[in-house]
């Protein structure tokens, strides 16, 4: 029963948390390159959000309990590209933010348009590394 017991406790402490909440989500960025993101404090959120969307409002984040995760695919050819962060789990030396890519059937007939797919979400605070790990569609 003891292995048992184990085999539980492991699959616990591997659960994937959602994430806490979504900030900003879409396909058109001023972010070009393909990135991956951990922001920590509001300086470095304010210069994020001025190289991503200099033209919107920057959603509020509270830095003493956030931070911030996302993913940046860099610009795409055409529409139908798309992230998303799934969640995150927590790992020895900080947490492993969850994401998953979409793409565009390759028989779909799409109009040939630049777009740049990401997404922004706000995790609870985390020290140590954040590491980002792709899904299988």
């Amino acid at each position: 029963m003891s292995g048992a017991w184990a085999l539980l406790l492991g699959a616990l402490v591997q659960t994937v948390l959602p994430p806490v909440r979504s900030l900003d989500k879409g396909s058109i960025s001023e972010m070009m390159m393909e990135r991956q993101v951990a922001v920590r404090d509001a300086g470095e959120w304010a210069s994020l959000w001025r190289q991503h969307a200099p033209n919107r409002p920057q959603p509020s984040v509270d830095f003493s309990r956030e931070m911030v995760v996302g993913v940046y695919l860099g610009t795409r050819p055409t529409p139908g590209f798309a992230v998303e962060v799934t969640g995150y789990r927590e790992a020895a030396d900080g947490a492993v933010v969850l994401y998953r890519e979409a793409s565009p059937s390759r028989d779909l007939i799409v109009a040939q348009v630049l777009t740049s797919p990401y997404h922004l979400v706000a995790i609870p605070k985390r020290t140590g590394m954040i590491a980002f790990e792709k899904l299988k569609p």
